[in-house]
């Protein structure tokens, strides 16, 4: 939108917004923190200047209205995005289509998805590995294999664009069997390992795997739906971010991580099955 267009759509909103209010021009502007001056200036349009995101962001909450309305980019006037908790909690009672994370991948399809995983990624796992670790975590088995299946189905579709990056070592722990795989059978660590490198060729290139060194970075696990929101895994719940800032701050930080890696998405099949191979020789 032209800066000139969206100050006049501003302007026209601004003006119901008095209006509606009942208040005069000194009052309205005390509402919203800003002088009664500088309010009538930005009514009469002598101006193509927008006020600061701060006063936006003060007439958009004490009007209940939200920013993306006021500003001409939306012609849903109600308060959504930028006035929100910002922290949800997905207990996981139901099955994973009917969970916060797959309405997330819902909404944000056709546009990039960035992941860093907390271990195994979900959809690279085999049926056994999801056994295993729902039996030492206690989650549900039924809402972890259907998140897998989610996520395998998803990748499957044209405009899906995901990348996903982890430190090499993770996947080199659990060929070995050590940490929270060591009672998972050495015949079932190989079969999860050329499993994995098979989906990552099928799911190429919709699907990119990319390997860090996690003794040079670290990262903890969280998703980037696009522009509209970053989840921070925390345990059980997630830490949603919805401003554009933190979410170009996180992106910025997920390609520094792809820089640093190295194996990159081409690789990581051929990776995967030369742990397998190497780990596993009989």
């Amino acid at each position: 939108m032209d800066k000139r267009d969206l100050s006049e759509v501003f302007r026209e909103r601004l003006k119901a917004l008095v209006q509606r209010s009942g208040l005069n021009q000194s009052a309205f502007a005390a509402s919203v923190g800003i002088d009664r001056s500088a309010l009538s200036q930005l009514l009469s349009g002598a101006t193509t200047r927008l006020p600061r995101a701060e006063t936006l962001l003060t007439i958009a909450s004490t009007r209940n209205v939200s920013l993306d309305w006021l500003l001409g980019l939306s012609q849903d006037e109600g308060v959504t995005g930028e006035i929100r908790e910002s922290l949800e909690i997905e207990e996981a009672s139901g099955g994973f289509e009917r969970t916060l994370l797959a309405k997330w991948h819902a909404e944000a399809a056709g546009t990039k998805i960035r992941y860093v995983p907390a271990g195994i990624p979900d959809l690279l796992r085999t049926e056994v590995l999801v056994d295993y670790e729902a039996d030492i975590s206690n989650r549900n088995r039924e809402t972890q294999a259907g998140e897998t299946q989610y996520r395998i189905d998803y990748n499957r579709r044209p405009e899906t664009d995901m990348e996903v990056c982890m430190p090499r070592h993770t996947l080199e722990i659990f060929a070995r069997g050590l940490g929270v795989w060591s009672g998972l059978p050495d015949r079932e660590r190989k079969q999860q390992l050329h499993h994995m490198a098979d989906l990552l060729d099928d799911l190429y290139p919709t699907f990119r795997l990319f390997l860090y060194d996690g003794r040079m970075r670290y990262s903890v696990p969280y998703t980037i739906f696009g522009h509209l929101r970053a989840a921070i895994y925390v345990g059980d719940m997630y830490l949603v971010l919805y401003a554009t800032e933190p979410i170009r701050t996180l992106t910025r930080h997920f390609d520094n991580l792809i820089r640093a890696a190295d194996v990159n998405a081409h690789e990581a099949a051929a990776y995967a099955r030369g742990l397998a191979e190497t780990h596993f020789a009989t």
